[in-house]
């Protein structure tokens, strides 16, 4: 049953344009203009370097957090969560289903935006067991985020803040704009978000060849545990 219900999920995200423009287009486009155009400083070394791990973040959080809290905040509101629930599908069942079908979104998203830095002339260093590390605690740390939201707002209210909590941390996360760039104090700030976590720590392992950077993955830690223990204790079915 949980597999069924994950491979709908996935057909059913994948199929969604809104999702597919925050999920694939967004990214992809962030990193092919931001690495062709000099329109941030970057410090040294190729653009791409930099853009690359921040924009696998920047995935990351599009499809755990901005894209399931949208996708979650509708089917609470028109009824679908509560029907489920009701089903031979153990709530804790749905909720594994979409998990899976957050992971292999991410899954194809990495792929693909791998394929295109290489393309742009990436050369990523440092072990993938650091990454995958990230990765899957970055998960974690968002879908947290997006099911607390989901569960406890209007599905408008959820749609309009998902939408503006994306583009901020865009900005303030360390996707495409260095936190260096940014005053001290709100450096010490912006880097406890898990974007910045996120991409600062593959940054530190892709870029810089760091082995496990365990400050970063402290921060996300920290986020999934609060995230998905509130989303556990909040969460609301209807």
């Amino acid at each position: 049953m949980i597999a069924a219900q994950a491979a709908l999920e996935t057909r059913m995200l994948l199929r969604n344009g809104e999702q597919l423009l925050l999920t694939v287009v967004i990214p992809t486009l962030l990193l092919v203009l931001f690495s062709s155009v000099d329109v941030v400083d970057t410090g040294d070394g190729e653009a791409v370097d930099f853009l690359a791990p921040g924009i696998l973040a920047l995935a990351v959080m599009s499809t755990a957090f901005t894209g399931q809290a949208i996708a979650t905040g509708f089917e609470r509101r028109y009824g679908v969560l509560k029907r489920l629930a009701s089903s031979p599908l153990p709530r804790w069942g749905l909720m594994t289903a979409k998990t899976v079908s957050v992971l292999v979104t991410e899954v194809l998203q990495v792929i693909l935006l791998t394929v295109i830095a290489f393309a742009l002339g990436w050369s990523p260093h440092g072990g993938p067991f650091a990454v995958l590390l990230l990765l899957v605690l970055g998960t974690a740390a968002f879908s947290g985020l997006g099911l607390l939201m989901a569960g406890t707002l209007k599905a408008e209210a959820t749609l309009a803040a998902a939408n503006l909590v994306f583009l901020l941390l865009l900005v303030g996360g360390g996707v495409v704009v260095p936190l260096e760039k940014f005053p001290d104090a709100a450096q010490s700030v912006l880097g406890l978000l898990p974007i910045a976590a996120l991409s600062e720590g593959l940054r530190d392992v892709l870029r810089d060849g760091a082995g496990v950077p365990w400050p970063q993955l402290g921060v996300l830690a920290v986020w999934a545990v609060l995230g998905l223990g509130a989303a556990a204790r909040f969460f609301r079915w209807e």
